[in-house]
């Protein structure tokens, strides 16, 4: 029995495509669970016309995160904390903090997107990762100084 894939089933196939299985395989446990549709020729252009136009909106939203990470590269954010001795902060800088100061220049981030190993506890500038999605990921400039 031939059927199309909805969704990606592991050890047999990828979305979309056509796949040859047992009767039984289909009839209990693929076409149940909605996995995937017998494979009719209206089927397979359903499938195949929302494949498309998956595509198409990924592409749409990948040239969009592309557009801001151009916007996100040219700033330079300043954040400024209380330190002690030896340039030590008294708490740290996190993403929350970064967030709050690129909502201050008119970018209007996810505090999620900040990608920080650990929170930033020394003086100095700092190169921050944004990741956007898509694989896009734009770096900003964070400068921490003394209050």
């Amino acid at each position: 029995m031939q059927v199309v894939l909805k969704d990606d089933v592991e050890n047999l196939g990828k979305s979309g495509e056509l796949v040859r299985v047992r009767p039984g395989y289909a009839r209990n446990y693929l076409l149940p669970r909605g996995l995937a549709a017998l494979a009719t020729r209206g089927n397979i252009a359903q499938i195949e016309h929302e494949k498309a136009v998956a595509t198409a909106r990924a592409a749409k939203l990948r040239g969009d995160a592309e557009a801001v990470s151009k916007t996100l590269s040219g700033i330079k954010v300043e954040i400024a904390v209380q330190a002690g001795e030896g340039d030590k902060l008294f708490g740290s800088v996190g993403t929350k903090d970064i967030a709050e100061a690129l909502e201050k220049k008119g970018q209007k981030v996810d505090r999620k997107k900040i990608v920080l190993a650990d929170n930033i506890k020394t003086i100095g500038d700092h190169d921050v990762a944004i990741k956007l999605g898509y694989d896009v990921t734009a770096t900003i400039k964070v400068s921490v100084v003394k209050a």
